[in-house]
């Protein structure tokens, strides 16, 4: 036992020695009074760091856009209007209920539905890419009412600045 004990202790002390190469973080900013801190600009929505963009939420098996979501998108459109550059990636999610295939279709159709309605509110498509996660991404994996709505939503992610 001793002998398999050294030998794992060799080889994580060679790993460490050699440098296992792992992904760096970014750097957080350490001056909070700074313009990109306060903007928040390279985030998402559902971290609340994404400019200000909110994410919209979905109805149980819908792609449609209620008032509120509507009201949401156009508060999202004024914000992209006001920076013309930033690229976005809007992210189509559904809950736990339904096939793989069915919640990837679904949140597709989320995405794109989000993308038409700011189109429509003046946004430039060239700046807006979409991409469905179906299920995969919950908010919260509790199987309740609550927690099914928080995960049927469409999230924004700033891409570039």
């Amino acid at each position: 036992m001793f002998r398999y004990l050294l030998a794992a202790f060799t080889i994580m002390t060679v790993i460490s020695a050699t440098g296992c190469k792992t992904a760096k973080k970014a750097e957080e900013p350490t001056d909070v009074t700074s313009a990109a801190a306060d903007e928040n600009t390279m985030g998402d929505s559902d971290s609340g760091k994404a400019m200000g963009l909110q994410t919209v939420r979905f109805p149980y098996d819908s792609f449609a856009l209620d008032a509120e979501a509507k009201g949401v998108l156009k508060a999202n459109a004024e914000i992209l209007k006001g920076k013309g550059s930033a690229k976005i990636q809007i992210e189509g999610h559904c809950d736990q209920r339904g096939g793989i295939q069915y919640n990837i279709a679904l949140g597709e159709k989320r995405a794109t539905a989000v993308k038409k309605y700011l189109q429509d509110l003046g946004v430039n498509a060239e700046r807006i890419t979409t991409i469905s996660y179906g299920e995969e991404r919950l908010i919260d994996t509790s199987e309740t009412e609550a927690a099914y709505a928080k995960n049927r939503r469409a999230n924004f992610v700033i891409t570039s600045r």
